[in-house]
């Protein structure tokens, strides 16, 4: 008998987008989503501006639902088969850089401690469940996308954000028979206050001044995420340079997306 059958069952629930990885998992693969013909340039500066907003930002309400509306405009008519296939095959390069080494290292202890580890995310299953597999995670909650004869119709039919996070967790917690009161639960939002709550043990991530406050009153503890590594090379100097080179090449490319942007716009009227 394992470890974690012969222990009693719980669980430790993370947010993906800036709390295991350092940006947003639905953004991530905009390149290759355009590289694969299915958002214009047009497309590409909106989608880049409205990521722009969602890292500078706080991962407020006000932001999220921006980039979800924006999603749920940008996937219409998509095939699923396709985006599935980019995922796939650009997994490596768009996730492996930008895993927090904390985040990883949480994880792998949580598991050693016989504990399901269950990614929470307000992005689309497609996009969530391969990360998932990458970083050995046991479970998935996710929105849900509705679909018909194989494309998008830019429905979201579970959206797995706020309330209905918590909601989630706690019917998975039903059926998979884990112990809430014993489970731990990480995220850097406060719009994830019902998840944190959810659980006997919750933790902010790279907390900003409100959601500091907001864990002070109630009883949640706060990390700090700062090294993003390589998934398959591991920490070390050079992945870390790279990441910075990285995120720097990123923000230079918002700043030029933000200038074209005027003639973008006068293109299309």
């Amino acid at each position: 008998m394992s470890k974690r059958s012969r222990q009693a069952r719980s669980a430790a629930f993370f947010d993906l987008d800036k709390t295991i990885i350092a940006t947003s998992s639905s953004m991530a693969f905009a390149g290759s989503f355009m590289d694969g013909g299915l958002i214009t340039r047009a497309h590409a500066l909106r989608t880049a501006y409205a990521q722009f907003l969602y890292l500078v930002g706080g991962a407020d309400e006000r932001q999220t639902n921006r980039l979800r509306d924006s999603l749920s405009d940008l996937i219409k008519g998509w095939e699923v088969a396709k985006v599935q296939h980019i995922v796939r095959e650009t997994l490596h390069e768009h996730i492996d850089p930008v895993v927090y080494e904390e985040a990883l290292a949480l994880i792998k202890r949580h598991q050693e401690n016989g504990r399901d580890v269950v990614i929470v995310s307000a992005s689309a299953r497609d996009v969530v469940e391969p990360i998932a597999q990458l970083l050995g995670a046991d479970e998935v909650v996710a929105s849900e996308l509705e679909v018909k004869k194989g494309f998008y119709t830019g429905e979201i039919t579970f959206y797995a954000y706020g309330e209905a996070k918590a909601e989630a967790i706690r019917a998975l917690a039903d059926e998979k028979g884990y112990d809430l009161s014993r489970s731990f639960a990480y995220s850097d939002s406060i719009t994830d206050a019902p998840m944190l709550s959810a659980v006997g043990h919750g933790f902010v991530i790279n907390p900003d001044r409100s959601l500091r406050i907001a864990a002070m009153h109630a009883g949640w503890g706060a990390l700090r995420f700062r090294k993003p590594v390589g998934l398959r090379s591991g920490p070390s100097t050079r992945s870390t340079a790279l990441t910075l080179l990285a995120v720097a090449a990123a923000v230079a490319a918002v700043v030029l997306f933000m200038r074209a942007a005027k003639n973008v716009v006068d293109d299309e009227d």
